[in-house]
Order: structure tokens, then sequence, then C-alpha cells
């Protein structure tokens, strides 16, 4: 098929474009830059510069796809309880600019990078995809409405989707093809790489009183190649069921803070200074997926998403930015 990957400069988008190529697909990019690299870019692939703001540019890259694959969001936490505006311009203005794109180039089918955070303070564990769904954060209540958008255009103009939420990508590409650092990184393992580099002082380990075997905060990884795969089962089972799905993706198995770093010292060699201090507001102290209806369903699997794995992957691109001994 021919795919449209809107964000695939990027370090998810780059593995999953990857991903598209090797299964025998005719990838083109469509990015802004922003956050993506033209060194994670293939020559196999077209590339289109544009934004997703820009409708006529949108469509004209839409042209001819049979599936776009959306991971064009922006995805700061943080950053969006503090810019509302801009999560509300980019990731929901943004995205109905990629539907009606998609329905006015008659595209069917739409892979959309969701994420758990629609599902807020887990009220059991695993979450599965029954769990309700209450973002805590306004990135995460822009996932869940462009969730509903996609429901709607489904039902009105028959784009069946794949909504694919991530739990906690990690790692990098195990055959080394992808090697440009994520820009601004916020998530645990790219901290701590970037502490171990010598780029950061040292890592903030947010509270260390929770309820978890070691009291620090115990999440779900998955590893980028194994996100990047559920991409290309989500096409497979779309098209070939013209059924649309929503899935959790995740390891199901969780690593505490301090299991994460102890394996990145052991792994890099360095002492990667750490610091405990206060909670963030708002953190679980336990976040791990099922991945059930994933494996059911996509006959997906988490080959790579081991600890040992996710670390030495990532080391294996960061080291070569590494500055001291």
């Amino acid at each position: 098929m021919k795919i449209l990957i809107i964000g695939g400069a990027g370090y998810i988008g780059s593995h999953t474009a990857r991903e598209f190529l090797d299964r025998g697909h005719e990838v083109t990019v469509f990015d802004n830059l922003s956050s993506g690299l033209r060194q994670n870019l293939f020559a196999e692939e077209a590339f289109v510069y544009g934004d997703i703001m820009d409708y006529p540019a949108l469509l004209r890259a839409a042209k001819g796809a049979d599936c776009f694959v959306h991971l064009a969001a922006f995805k700061a936490v943080g950053e969006s309880m503090v810019a509302p505006e801009k999560y509300s311009r980019n990731n929901i203005s943004g995205s109905v600019n990629i539907l009606n794109a998609a329905a006015e180039a008659g595209v069917r089918y739409l892979i959309f990078s969701s994420s758990a955070a629609v599902f807020g303070q887990p009220e059991y564990l695993p979450i599965d995809e029954q769990h309700p769904v209450h973002p805590e954060s306004y990135y995460g209540f822009t996932k869940a409405e462009i969730e509903r958008f996609l429901a709607w255009y489904d039902k009105l103009k028959g784009i069946r989707y794949g909504s694919l939420r991530y739990f906690n990508a990690a790692g990098y590409d195990v055959r080394g093809r992808v090697t440009g650092l994520e820009q601004n990184p916020a998530n645990l393992i790219p901290v701590i790489m970037e502490t171990a580099c010598r780029i950061r002082p040292e890592l903030q380990v947010f509270g260390d009183d929770y309820d978890t075997p070691d009291g620090t905060g115990l999440r779900d990884y998955v590893h980028v190649n194994d996100l990047a795969a559920a991409h290309v089962l989500a096409l497979d089972y779309i098209s070939k069921h013209d059924k649309s799905v929503t899935v959790n993706l995740g390891s199901e198995a969780g690593f505490s803070v301090l299991e994460v770093l102890d394996a990145a010292r052991r792994v890099t060699g360095r002492e990667i200074p750490a610091k405990v201090v206060g909670r963030r507001p708002g953190d679980p102290a336990k976040l791990t997926a099922s991945a059930k209806l994933a494996r059911e369903l996509l006959g997906w699997q988490p080959h790579h998403s081991d600890l040992e794995t996710l670390i030495s992957t990532s080391w294996n691109v960061y080291k070569g930015f590494a500055r001291g001994a």
C-alpha cells in the first residue's frame, strides 16, 4: 500500500516508517521537522516538508495514499497544562485537518498514535481497553478527543482506523538504522541516557515513597520496534476486516525508576548521578498495561521490550554523544 506517515521524521515515526518499508509498503513522510530530523529519513521513502496546519499542502501529500499514519501530535504533558492553546491548535485542529484531508482524498485507513494518558489515574491494574477514559492532562485530553473524532469519521466517512494507546515508548532500532536523538525528551530512559552522556548534570527521581517495592514509580515500557510493528499489524487488521480497532500497547511488565537506573548504570558502565526530589502532582505509583487485545486481534508481541534491550539499544545511539569518562 501507499502510506503517508505524518510526523515520520520523529523518534517513533522514523521507526514506524522503517517497519512499513521493511514490509514492502511505499512510504512518504510528511513532516515540518519541528522535532523530527532529516537524519531519520530513509533513501527508500519520499519526503514532503509540510505542516498539518497547512491544509492544501496536506491534501496534496494525501493524493494516492491508501493509509495515513498520524504521529504529528505534541506530547509534553507538563507543557500542555500551561500552553493548552498550543495543544488545541496542533493536536486537535491539526488532527481535524488530517481527517478532512483523508476524507477528501479518499484515504480508506488511518493509524493513530494515541496514548495511555487518555486513562488518567488507574482505577485498576493492569489497564485494559475497558478502563474508564478520564485524562488528567490536557495532552491526554487531546488524544481522547482525537479518538472521538476518529469514531465519527469511521461512522460518517467510512475511514477505518487503528488507535494505538502507547504506554512508555523507549529504546532504539535493534539493527541500528535510526540514530537521531529524540528532541527535548521528558521520558525516563532518554533522560537517563542524557545524564549518562553528561548532557544533563543529574537525574531527578520524582518521589521514593510510593507503594512499590523500592518506593519509586513503576511504569510499563515498550520498545519502539515493537510499537512500529503494531502500526503495520493494525493496518493489516483493519484492511482485512473492514473494521476499526483500539488497543493498548505495553510490555505488561513494570519497572521502577531505580530498576531502570540500575540497569542503565550496569549497561553503560557510568555512574549516572541521581537525586530524589518531591513527587510530581498526578503521578500514579504504578502504571501497567494489558495488551491481551493486541495479541488476540493483531497477533502482536513485544519481542524487544525487556529492560536489557531497552537500555542497550538506547545506549548504542547515545554513547556517540557522551562527554567525559
